[in-house]
């Protein structure tokens, strides 16, 4: 394949929007990139024209953007650029998209902290083998009907120490 694959440093536009679906969930939000160049005139930076684009997030990913990202934040965009055009209402319209693959706060402007996510436990499902005649197993983590393990015996936190006084 020949994809054209981006990478866009700039701020969140507008609040992310998470559908689940048949086939997993998706995320979407608007997404500005300023250009900055350094005026000699001037002797500074100004700012560019600004790009939107509308960013699309599947899956895992969609889903902890949904939950870890807000308007006006800095971000790293990573994926797979689309440039569309369409004919509505009798007017050529030109929409920008990025499949992202990957997005992250952009640090050189502030701080996060990452937590990672829980994955939900794996699933047994009825095939060659699997189970009994008749019997169900969809749904059953593979731990049901083992016997339970016990834990392990907790240690009791050590005492403080206390520190070594001079002597006198």
């Amino acid at each position: 394949m020949n994809d054209t694959v981006v990478t866009l440093v700039g701020n969140v536009a507008t609040r992310v929007e998470f559908r689940e679906s048949e086939t997993g969930g998706a995320a979407r939000f608007r997404f500005a990139a300023t250009a900055r160049r350094w005026d000699r005139a001037r002797g500074g930076w100004t700012d560019g024209p600004t790009s939107f684009y509308t960013v699309w997030a599947r899956r895992s990913l969609g889903a902890n953007l949904a939950a870890s990202v807000s308007v006006g934040e800095p971000l790293v965009v990573h994926g797979r650029l689309r440039v569309r055009e369409d004919e509505r209402e009798g007017q050529w319209r030109t929409s920008v998209e990025v499949d992202a693959v990957a997005v992250g706060h952009d640090l050189t402007r502030g701080t996060t902290a990452f937590r990672r996510s829980v994955r939900a436990a794996p699933t047994l499902t009825v095939g060659h083998g699997d189970a009994a005649e008749g019997q169900e197993t969809a749904g059953r983590t593979p731990w049901e009907g083992e016997p339970a393990r016990p834990e392990p015996p907790r240690e009791a936190p050590a005492a403080p120490v206390a520190a070594p006084t001079p002597a006198s």
